[in-house]
């Protein structure tokens, strides 16, 4: 089993998930959903729905930075650091969308830290 690539699945998922949520939320607060102009209809979000949106961004962006890592670790063998590495990603990665959605600010930018750090963690695995 290739751990990291597996994470890398569920980290590419998660963008998806968050989309979903947002949707969910969309359709809530406005009683539609305008897929003509979808991207007009979430600038006017607000609440839980317009934070789903931002942490969808955010985890595109992360996906970004996570994928370099993988790419590393992967032409470089890993091993059980990047493997511990990978699996604290998606769970802070996980947790921060959801602490996007509760409003939880400090936690949420905690998990960021985390996140990042495990990411850090994966280009160091790969230069050692």
């Amino acid at each position: 089993m290739n751990l990291p690539l597996w994470c890398l699945l569920i980290t590419a998922l998660l963008p998806f998930w968050l989309a979903f949520w947002s949707s969910s939320a969309r359709r809530r607060e406005f009683g539609h959903l305008d897929n003509h102009h979808p991207r007009q209809q979430y600038a006017q979000m607000e609440g839980k729905g317009a934070r789903l949106w931002a942490a969808q961004g955010n985890a595109w962006e992360a996906l970004a930075l996570f994928t370099a890592g993988i790419v590393a670790v992967q032409t470089t063998g890993g091993g059980w650091l990047a493997d511990l590495a990978c699996i604290v990603f998606v769970l802070a990665r996980i947790g921060h969308g959801c602490c996007y959605a509760m409003d939880l600010a400090t936690l949420r930018s905690a998990l960021f830290g985390v996140s990042f750090l495990a990411v850090l963690c994966l280009f160091a695995t790969a230069f050692l």
